[in-house]
């Protein structure tokens, strides 16, 4: 029951209002109708005309369904004027009264015209005419609805069934269709009901047969409300049973009947190192990249808008040919259609088609086979997970689910477009190492996306790191993290420590003012560099320890303010400021003898320092 704090809510008394404006009369109408000694079954042509309706609505649904969802589906994926244009013309008989849809209508299939004449006048006064004019009324309430339906249904889904080899009417059929079930259902609920109910059309076009509304209003006109009883209750009782009918929901066959008790483990490919040479415009947004090196592992590293995404699309073939060149292996893919690239795509946020099972998304891809499925549910640890819906399975296994899915297929390449980036640190952690061991076990070559510098890492053979549409450096992981091309590559790859400073000596950096010494370099002295050392290999201790030790110039030693620690719970970070706008970076295991605000001596392990010079500085 209601809290009485609820029924005092004003939300509760408007929507009873509407409630009860809809259902008295039908409550007055049910009391008329136990009560009244004439209903008027008993008068000749009632149920003929009840027939007329239901026949008539059904063709009407089903000539709406035929061309009115595929054209919804064109209007939710299409933006220009033309569809905007088409948008409206569907809409028009929405507004447009119901007798003025008939006289519409007759201009186009009336009697004297050239649709008339063709049909030997047979449009009009006919079960035929009944159809038209049902379905032009009602037809937009289908496409509306559908289209809205549709608009909401993930674009990352159609382009996942697309690499699975799916065409585009598979992938309209078995994807966006069933994705927008619901809108397309309620669509069709209100286009039965619409035609069901027309009256002002059809009496204009089609007045023989007479449908039940027809036929209800002659009697009404001619008896009285007496006999108008029987029609009426017969339209609610029509009404309630197609209502309930709608909500039924089809029941689903078990995946576990079609499950082998065999497993068939994949075969090792050769390995088809992806190259590209790609120029494309999406909008304003220029990608232009180009990519030759036969690393079978390669990491692509950038910040958002960088174009990640948009070059795994390019290289899956999701904008067709248009981007450039692209090679699997010694295999020209440029001209394949992206159904017959043989690509495995990893979409950005667990893209699984939400109306199907576990199994049944292993078994979606195009060739994918029983025993090769039950293979990889094995292998990725999905037993027991065969009938749940995504909706039923946590992020790690929704992953897992993608990544068999796309196995299922023996891809000759695998695009991964962050792949972890929703997973929870320990999930991410595993699924990471998974990814690894599947590399080194299928031969498959990898394209992996990603802003984390270390997963690229681990799981890439070569690195690039790219920003606003272009290639900033590409090498090996360790040329790229170790010898940043400029300080915008430095940041990207996770550089820490990252600092300016002058080439004094062969063996000394002046520091914003401070002789810092290094490993002797041939950079010439007075060069401006970039420097680095990781946290872990900076000391800091209480500036009060040496003493006037501290003026040695023979170490790379430095000065300055303890500001910030941070508990990592393993470890502590200490942020010492130096200078203007300068701070070095720590990371120590063991006990702090420096408090925070105190002055401290930092020193740093010319080893660990690494510099380059900068020409000019990004």
């Amino acid at each position: 029951m209601s809290s009485p704090k609820t029924l005092k809510s004003p939300l509760i008394w408007l929507g009873g209002l509407i409630v009860v404006y809809l259902g008295y009369p039908l409550a007055a109408f049910a009391v008329r109708f136990v009560t009244s000694p004439q209903r008027g079954f008993h008068v000749p042509g009632l149920f003929p005309a009840l027939w007329v309706s239901i026949s008539g609505a059904t063709m009407a649904l089903a000539l709406s369904t035929l061309f009115g969802v595929p054209l919804a589906f064109l209007l939710a994926r299409s933006k220009g004027r033309v569809a905007a244009l088409v948008g409206l013309v569907v809409q028009i008989p929405l507004a447009l009264p119901p007798l003025m849809s008939g006289i519409v209508l007759v201009y186009i299939v009336g009697p004297y015209t050239f649709l008339g004449r063709l049909s030997g006048q047979r449009l009009t006064d006919s079960m035929i005419g009944v159809v038209i004019a049902m379905t032009f009324v009602s037809s937009p309430f289908l496409i509306v609805a559908s289209r809205a339906a549709f608009a909401s249904v993930d674009q990352g889904l159609l382009d996942v069934a697309a690499t699975l080899g799916h065409s585009e009417v598979s992938r309209f059929m078995r994807v966006a269709v069933p994705s927008a079930g619901h809108g397309i259902r309620a669509g069709m609920l209100l286009t039965w009901l619409r035609a069901f109910g027309e009256y002002g059309a059809v009496v204009i076009l089609a007045y023989n047969p007479a449908s039940l509304p027809i036929y209800t209003y002659n009697q009404f006109s001619g008896r009285g409300l007496p006999t108008t009883l029987a029609p009426t209750a017969l339209a609610l009782g029509v009404a309630v049973v197609v209502v309930l009918l709608s909500r039924v929901k089809l029941p689903t066959s078990s995946p576990r009947a079609t499950m082998p008790t065999t497993k068939k483990a994949p075969e090792v490919v050769k390995s088809q190192p992806v190259r590209f040479a790609l120029d494309h415009h999406l909008g304003s947004f220029h990608l232009e990249m180009v990519h030759n090196s036969n690393a079978r592992h390669l990491g692509v590293l950038g910040p958002s808008g960088s174009g990640k995404s948009a070059l795994l699309r390019c290289l899956a073939g999701l904008y067709g040919s248009s981007p450039g060149p692209v090679w699997y292996g010694d295999q020209s893919v440029e001209a394949l259609a992206v159904e017959r690239r043989g690509v495995g795509y990893v979409a950005q946020g667990f893209s699984l088609f939400p109306h199907l099972s576990v199994w049944r998304q292993l078994m979606f891809a195009k060739g994918a086979t029983p025993e090769l499925a039950a293979y990889w549910l094995e292998h990725l640890h999905l037993n027991g997970l065969e009938s749940r819906l995504p909706s039923e399975l946590s992020g790690g296994e929704r992953q897992r689910v993608g990544l068999a899915q796309v196995l299922c297929r023996s891809p000759k390449v695998l695009l991964l477009d962050e792949p972890f980036s929703a997973l929870d640190v320990p999930v991410r952690l595993e699924l990471r190492r998974e990814l690894r061991r599947l590399q080194q076990e299928t031969g498959l070559a990898t394209v992996l996306v990603t802003h984390d510098p270390e997963e690229a890492a681990f799981l890439s053979d070569e690195l690039m790191v790219i920003a606003d549409g272009r290639v900033l450096q590409s090498g090996t992981s360790r040329l790229v993290f170790s010898r940043p091309a400029s300080a915008k590559v430095a940041k990207l790859v996770g550089v820490e420590n990252l600092n300016l400073a002058r080439v004094a000596t062969s063996s000394s950096l002046d520091i914003g003012g401070n002789t810092v010494a290094i490993n002797a370099t041939d950079i010439a002295p007075g060069t401006s560099v970039l420097w680095s050392i990781r946290p872990e290999r900076v000391s800091v201790s209480s500036d009060l320890e040496r003493g006037e030790a501290s003026n040695d110039q023979s170490h790379a030693l430095l000065r300055g303010t303890l500001s910030d620690v941070a508990d990592t719970g393993t470890a502590y970070d200490l942020f010492v400021s130096v200078g203007d706008g300068f701070e070095i970076h720590a990371r120590t295991w063991g006990s702090l003898d420096v408090n925070i605000g105190s002055r401290c001596r930092v020193e740093l392990d010319p080893d660990a320092i690494s510099l380059w010079a900068v020409p000019t500085i990004p």
